[in-house]
């Protein structure tokens, strides 16, 4: 489960090295959840982790990240890269829980802009107690204004991240301004990262020929064991392990929710909600071995 993951001595410091494997050591961390959060941990030397660790008993260099806010950056000085988060304006919406983790995990490296189909607002979906407060604050901050599709420049971004939103299959994998942008990333081979029902976006990217612009990748989304437990599963506007195998590409799901990420040259794609941190990861990962 954790082939996905890549630890660079280029990136991190020592220290951010002792953390990891005191903790490790002592705490036996398995889940690949703690794991990602020490990807944002700022560096201190290995006694102020151990001393830290024996006190809480937990990951203790996590830092909590609201939405628009920014930590200094430990690897390099300098301006954030621009990633670009692009998501659906259907009325089926966007995940709250995955576009959550996707802001906080990507605030933490990225400048990030939000952009839909016509620049309408989002529609959040599976709203519940643990994610109902962010989203509450995220809405009345000035940048939860998204900027019209339509109008982005693919050449002002670094990174391209569309997190699970089912309302992709209706508006996102038939938009031609999203096939332009993504036909920009492939070329430059910038990072992409698709995740659960926003892989379906991906297949807005054919060119007059039905030639599809990732045939020869390795991708996963949503399984057809997943997707038939919607009752609306006989009208899907698209069936993105279908379209992947028609499309020459090959297409890979673990069990039904269970974390699947898959990496193949600059894009990442993740199978479901449960894989967006890791897939997030991926993400930041790959726009480290650019610089």
């Amino acid at each position: 489960m954790q082939q996905f993951l890549y630890i660079r001595s280029d990136i991190f410091p020592r220290s951010f090295y002792c953390v990891i494997k005191f903790e490790h050591k002592h705490a036996k961390l398995r889940n690949i959840h703690s794991v990602v959060s020490l990807t944002i941990a700022k560096e201190v030397e290995p006694k102020e982790g151990v001393a830290a660790f024996r006190k809480t008993g937990a990951v203790t260099m996590k830092k909590q990240i609201g939405p628009g806010s920014t930590v200094a950056s430990d690897r390099q000085s300098g301006a954030k890269p621009t990633c670009l988060i692009v998501a659906s304006a259907a009325t089926e919406g966007v995940s709250a829980q995955s576009f959550l983790n996707a802001f906080n995990q990507g605030s933490s490296v990225f400048n990030l802009q939000v952009a839909t189909p016509g620049g309408k607002p989002i529609d959040f979906v599976d709203v519940n107690e643990g994610n109902s407060r962010w989203i509450q604050d995220f809405q009345l901050k000035p940048y939860a204004s998204p900027a019209k599709l339509e109008s982005i420049d693919g050449a002002r971004y670094h990174a391209l991240l569309i997190p699970n939103c089912p309302g992709a299959m209706s508006d996102l994998a038939n938009s031609g301004s999203l096939a332009r942008i993504l036909q920009h990333f492939a070329t430059e081979k910038k990072p992409m990262c698709a995740i659960g029902h926003g892989v379906a976006a991906l297949c807005c990217a054919t060119d007059e020929n039905r030639s599809w612009l990732f045939q020869g990748y390795s991708l996963t989304g949503p399984s057809v064991y997943e997707l038939v437990r919607r009752p609306d599963f006989a009208s899907l506007p698209v069936i993105v392990e279908d379209f992947v195998k028609d499309s020459g590409a090959t297409f890979s799901a673990s069990e039904p929710d269970a974390m699947h990420v898959v990496l193949d040259r600059h894009l990442v794609t993740g199978q479901n909600d449960n894989s967006t941190l890791p897939a997030i990861h991926n993400l930041i990962f790959l726009c480290s071995s650019r610089k």
